[in-house]
């Protein structure tokens, strides 16, 4: 069984597009979303309409959660930004079934799913929506530990939008550094998949993994997409913020 892991698309039509393209070329059996569909990118409701059609199972991030629920600890732009996308998704585009499908299937999302040792999230394992898991907690050993402790096995994740493998040695593995394939052993792991639509680990391709379960092996891979083009429709929309755009050229 493989499956295609992808996460935080924030609206970002574009590179979902082309990060489905690219998974089209490979053999996958499923694809997984880790959340965060919408907010801070120009087209949420199309956004949700691919990942609605193409993903087996969704996870809940905390941009899906803030469109439903007052939101809570974002900045003044991400804030902006959620509030523009609420009006998105309650004006179309489509009939007002379509409208309604879009916000059941946002409020039917789980905050994480569990097969066997295998464990999907948005956050962390401990708060599966809300709880950053960043590469410099590794110097925290304690922190660690605590989220080791909620993990089985494997446990794979998406929201700080850096991906890479944490180790229970407290070690932080990028992509580079493992050359894109990392082998799943015995010893538990944090997988961060990385990011469809706001990479910000300074490299601004679409990232997303394939986990082989069977082999028990995960593999980043890196797809480029028209920058310039999704950026460009940010410029033009006066409530999103043009740094929102910016920070897609720049990968960070």
């Amino acid at each position: 069984m493989k499956r295609a892991l992808i996460s935080d698309i924030h609206g970002n039509l574009e590179a979902l597009e082309a990060v489905l393209d690219d998974i089209q070329q490979i053999s996958v059996d499923e694809i997984y979303c880790l959340g965060d569909i919408i907010g801070y990118g120009p087209n949420p409701c199309e956004c949700l309409d691919l990942v609605i059609k193409k993903c087996a199972a969704t996870i809940l991030g905390n941009h899906d959660q803030a469109a439903l629920f007052d939101p809570d600890g974002f900045n003044p732009m991400a804030l902006q930004a959620i509030y523009w996308t609420r009006d998105q998704l309650d004006n179309g585009p489509g009939s007002t079934a379509t409208v309604n499908k879009r916000w059941d299937f946002l409020g039917e999302l789980p905050r994480h799913l569990d097969q066997g040792e295998f464990r999907f999230v948005h956050g962390s394992p401990r708060d599966p929506t809300n709880e950053y898991v960043f590469p410099e907690y590794v110097f925290d050993q304690r922190k660690m530990e605590i989220l080791f402790g909620k993990v089985q096995n494997y446990c794979f994740m998406g929201h700080t939008h850096l991906p890479g493998i944490f180790t229970t040695q407290c070690e932080f593995i990028s992509p580079d550094e493992c050359d894109y394939e990392f082998a799943l052993g015995s010893e538990k792991v944090l997988v961060n998949v990385g990011s469809v639509g706001q990479p910000r680990d300074d490299d601004n391709r679409s990232c997303y993994a394939i986990l082989d379960m069977d082999a028990k092996t995960l593999s980043y891979r890196r797809v480029e997409y028209d920058i310039d083009k999704t950026a460009n429709k940010i410029y033009a929309i006066t409530d999103l913020s043009d740094a929102l755009g910016d920070r897609l050229k720049h990968g960070r």
